[in-house]
């Protein structure tokens, strides 16, 4: 007798309830953060008009981001946690692909019942690719051209016609 596939629903709900759950959890750890961040705030404000000290505002700062960062943390593991879930349910799920089913006169038969055929690509293994081999630099001696110097104008001459300036 053919009979066809059937999902194991409870199991499957089971999934869906974690996966809500972690989702949730997410939602409230963002909300804590929100709060955290409004909570700051308002001790800036606080500063701002002078109610409260610059160190206290400073110690602070420093546990507000120990907490921020916890939560950043927790939020992370929450998100790959609900990852691992959704491939869990996406693997469930694609279990459940329909058999295939003919009805006949003889009665009702199942096609494509065939074995399944691994279908393994054949991997070819290359080999690793050789490099050339560096070529030696050729060292070219150049020949050492020397520039005569500029000429100079005699300084005397400017001397002269400093101190004519300065009578």
């Amino acid at each position: 007798m053919a009979q066809t596939k059937k999902m194991d629903e409870s199991a499957f709900a089971k999934i869906v309830k974690e996966f809500n759950a972690v989702g949730e959890l997410i939602r409230a750890r963002q909300d804590e953060k929100q709060a955290i961040i409004d909570q700051f705030r308002s001790e800036s404000k606080r500063f701002f008009f002078g109610k409260i000290s610059e160190r206290t505002l400073a110690s602070s700062v420093g546990k507000t981001n120990k907490e921020l960062q916890k939560l950043d943390g927790e939020i992370r593991t929450q998100i790959a946690k609900a990852g691992d879930l959704a491939n869990q349910a996406r693997k469930f799920i694609s279990a459940q692909s329909p058999k295939t089913f003919r009805a006949k006169i003889s009665g009702v038969s199942r096609t494509g019942a065939r074995k399944k055929v691994s279908r393994r690509r054949k991997v070819v293994r290359r080999k690793p690719a050789r490099r050339k081999p560096v070529a030696k630099k050729k060292v070219v001696k150049r020949k050492v051209v020397r520039r005569k110097p500029a000429r100079r104008k005699p300084v005397a001459k400017k001397k002269k016609a400093a101190k004519k300036r300065k009578k």
